[in-house]
């Protein structure tokens, strides 16, 4: 099959390779393509919203759903279980901790960096480890040691127990978001990598919905059962729901395509999976040796991706302080009010955050709408930082701030494909971008968002405001990078290689803006 492209001919291959390409031994049929009267290919309406490649055989859209109900679940139902962990602080603060702690004012920043500093320190290592451990090891293991931890939070008794139990928490998640990440990358095709990837981001904004109903369900339903406050619950009822999670990821997560053991997939499945990787220039481990340490720190990827997110996890306060809560508690709002209310933000962020990645797939440009996103955080924290704003504008500000959490998930997809030829590269890289992100999350938000300053928090929003604009440089400058590396290795935007000369153009997924290219 052949198309025309600014006047020259190119040959279009297909990701979804003919029986005689592959080496998966099973007869493959592929569908045939409907076209209109002009002969274009007709687009059905799904095309816009999720994945649309005519030349796809039925067996590879049923892989690919097989792996949608499968690795996506269980990835994103640990992150749920992590982020609702990880919030469950900043509704427990809220809901009486403070005062049964007896805890100052700025001790639940503390609490914050303790949290913090084990993330940073278990992640390098962590990441190490996953080039030699299999994931539905390793990941399940750390998740069950957060879970216990959890549990022991209800029985702490003063605020330096809580530090020291965030600490070892924070240790133990620490391993969960790159190795998501880096496993989701290691099954997906980069046209459907950033859908996939802020579905499973999306989790956290639900996990953060639903430990505000859980804590106001508890405050009212369990506050002083067997002589425990309604915040302590919070946290037995969090473990609760981790646990048969963490035990259902040792069945549930199949490891990488070079050594997956999934019983969930068949043979034919996984060499599929492994040439469909093979298509995309996707590399396989080869062992972290001195070498690959070199190649990593070599390249400006490692550099500029780390900068590009250090500035994103710090545009705003940390997980402990939700601004919107507590200026609703400083309105005199109840404690059921005060955990129920925030958890609008959380659907703002698990809407917007899929919105993005259907727009960043069908666009196939995540910059630009990471910039949009970017947009969203610098508009709000200018009216949060002005303040003194009619009250509904105030309101829209708290609210539509969270559109500016989907940069990260579609920031780590790019981090994927920009680093796809080196399968050590692209462990490391995202090991190091949230390590450092989160290295600089323990300090930089007790300067900028202290409790102390709640609930106006101006000093805060005016440094949010210039993150964000910070924001806007840093993603132009890696989006100019590395444009520039694909004109060095010969590639005209995402789609064309240059190969002994001659121009052959990869079809990543025949969406409808491209489709009328093709011929047939």
């Amino acid at each position: 099959m052949a198309t025309s492209v600014d006047g020259k001919e190119k040959t279009a291959v297909a990701y979804a390779a003919s029986p005689e390409e592959s080496d998966v031994e099973s007869s493959v049929a592929l569908p045939p393509v409907r076209v209109d009267a002009e002969g274009k290919p007709k687009i059905p309406w799904w095309a816009y919203i999720w994945d649309y490649e005519p030349g796809r055989s039925k067996e590879e859209t049923a892989f690919i759903q097989r792996l949608d109900v499968s690795v996506l679940i269980i990835l994103s139902l640990g992150y749920f279980i992590k982020n609702l962990d990880q919030t469950n602080i900043a509704n427990a603060y809220v809901s009486g901790m403070k005062e049964a702690l007896h805890m100052d004012t700025d001790q639940i920043n503390l609490v914050d960096t303790a949290w913090t500093v084990g993330y940073v320190v278990g992640q390098i290592p962590s990441q190490i480890l996953l080039t030699k451990i299999r994931p539905s090891y390793w990941i399940p293991f750390c998740e069950m040691i957060w879970t216990v931890l959890t549990f022991c939070l209800a029985a702490a008794k003063t605020s330096n127990h809580v530090i020291a139990i965030r600490f070892f928490v924070g240790l133990a998640e620490s391993i969960f978001y790159p190795a998501a990440h880096m496993i989701l990358g290691s099954w997906y095709k980069p046209s459907e990598l950033a859908k996939r990837a802020c579905i499973f981001h999306a989790s956290s904004a639900l996990a953060s919905m639903f430990s505000g109903y859980l804590q106001a369900g508890v405050y009212k339903g369990l506050n002083g059962v067997r002589g425990m406050e309604g915040w302590q619950w919070l946290f037995i009822m969090d473990g609760v729901i981790s646990a048969p999670i963490a035990l259902a990821g040792v069945f549930m997560i199949p490891d990488l395509p070079e050594n997956s053991r999934a019983w969930y997939l068949r043979k034919d499945q996984i060499a599929l999976a492994q040439k469909r990787m093979d298509i995309v220039g996707r590399a396989k481990r080869k062992g972290l040796g001195w070498d690959a340490w070199k190649r990593i720190f070599g390249r400006w990827h490692v550099y500029l991706l780390c900068i590009l997110y250090i500035i994103f996890i710090n545009t705003g306060p940390s997980s402990s302080i939700n601004p919107l809560s507590l200026w609703l508690k400083s309105q005199n709002y109840s404690i059921p009010l005060v955990n129920i209310i925030p958890t609008s933000q959380s659907a703002v962020q698990a809407v917007t955050t899929v919105l993005f990645a259907i727009a960043s797939d069908y666009f196939r440009n995540r910059p630009a709408i990471m910039s949009f996103s970017t947009f969203w955080g610098f508009f709000c924290s200018l009216i949060l930082a002005i303040w003194l704003v009619p009250s509904g504008l105030k309101w829209f500000a708290f609210e539509m701030y969270r559109a500016s959490v989907p940069y990260g998930p579609i920031s780590m997809s790019w981090a994927n494909e920009i680093c796809t030829s080196d399968a050590e590269e692209r462990t490391i890289v995202l090991g190091l971008m949230n390590s450092l992100g989160y290295a600089f999350n323990a300090w930089v938000p007790i300067l900028t968002y202290p409790a102390s300053d709640s609930p106006r928090f101006r000093k805060g929003f005016v440094f949010s405001t210039v993150a964000f604009v910070a924001q806007f440089g840093i993603t132009g400058v890696v989006w100019w990078m590395h444009r520039r590396d694909q004109r060095r290795k010969g590639r005209k935007g995402d789609d064309t290689v240059v190969e002994g000369g001659e121009e052959s153009v990869i079809q990543y997924n025949a969406l409808p803006k491209k489709c009328s290219s093709l011929d047939g």
